[in-house]
């Protein structure tokens, strides 16, 4: 390498070094990074390393370099480790992202701190029902629905759900749809997609995961009206794990117990009205699916229907449903 070539970059060089190999309770000294530098075929010497890493601990480069005897070494970085731990497992516990991706992501986030710190990154988190993807285009499908967003376009786009064989068969025959995006919302560790489906009139939502050959098409969007009407605060709180439904206002009784869950579920700027010995009622809008049956359907005795009339009997039906299953295996069983 060029003398001159080598000077200019020996900055650069010094200050991934430090990075990498220093920390809290690691340090190289002022030797080790000669010897790095020779390795990296640029000559140093000592007068104009101490120039070099005055330069460096400064505003200007960024570094907040710790001097000890000699020794170095980086006092803080932009990431804190237990900052990075915290991201390390928020991308191991997501849905969203694939395992391929998720490899990718750790051994970059690895590169924010040192190669001591980064050992402590290999991290076990378990996340109770978690499924990673299968989709490796959906961080694409991200990129090209927030463009479109930005861009005040339509997206055109196929659905698509899995066979028993996990090959993707798409919906409605394979058409084509395009509608008006306007948000993307983050649900039960997956990304939707909330848009203006002109067809229906209305907003829809759709799994991105399971979006394929997406494309942006002309603006402007439809259904900018309708949006600005969207309480987002509320919209993922009534539609219960994105199914459709219709939505009706009802009113849950509750035993004391589960003021926990249905805090999770509604949010703290829930009333709790209480209602005799141990009970509490809430009344919210919700969209009324078998979904939302299935979530009250684990409390068993303590979670109870009280209004209106139909949602009461919709969960006594979808009970009866269950029922007459298991009842038909028993009697094949006997």
């Amino acid at each position: 390498m060029p003398r001159g070539a080598g000077q200019k970059l020996k900055l650069l060089y010094l200050k991934d070094y430090l990075l990498k190999y220093t920390d809290d309770s690691h340090a190289v000294t002022v030797r080790q990074m000669i010897e790095e530098l020779n390795r990296r075929g640029i000559s140093a010497e000592r007068k104009s390393l101490y120039d070099d890493l005055d330069a460096l601990d400064g505003d200007s480069c960024g570094l907040d370099l710790v001097r000890d005897n000699g020794s170095y070494s980086v006092a803080s970085r932009d990431f804190e480790l237990q900052e990075v731990k915290l991201l390390v497992d928020m991308v191991q516990s997501s849905n969203f992202i694939t395992r391929t991706k998720t490899r990718e992501l750790i051994g970059k986030l690895e590169g924010l701190v040192s190669v001591y710190d980064a050992r402590q990154l290999d991290r076990h988190v378990y996340v109770r029902g978690r499924v990673k993807t299968m989709n490796e285009s959906v961080y694409i499908n991200v990129d090209k629905i927030s463009e479109a967003i930005t861009g005040d376009c339509k997206l055109r786009f196929q659905y698509f759900t899995y066979d028993t064989r996990k090959q993707k068969q798409l919906r409605h025959g394979g058409r084509a749809r395009t509608v008006s995006p306007f948000a993307l919302i983050w649900v039960d560790q997956n990304y939707y997609l909330l848009a203006y489906d002109s067809e229906s009139a209305a907003m829809r939502h759709f799994r991105v995961d399971r979006m394929t050959r997406i494309t942006a098409q002309p603006g402007p969007r439809e259904g900018k009206a309708l949006f600005e009407k969207t309480d987002m605060s509320t919209y993922t709180t009534k539609v219960f794990n994105m199914f459709t439904g219709e939505e009706k206002r009802v009113t849950l009784r509750f035993a004391d117990s589960l003021v926990d869950p249905v805090i999770d579920r509604f949010g703290e700027d829930i009333a709790l009205i209480p209602s005799g010995e141990d009970r509490f009622t809430v009344t919210v809008d919700v969209v009324v699916s078998p979904q939302f049956y299935a979530w009250l359907a684990p409390f068993g005795a303590e979670a109870e229907i009280l209004s209106p009339p139909e949602v009461r009997r919709g969960m006594i039906e979808q009970l009866q449903t269950i029922l007459k299953v298991y009842e038909k295996e028993a009697d094949i069983q006997t």
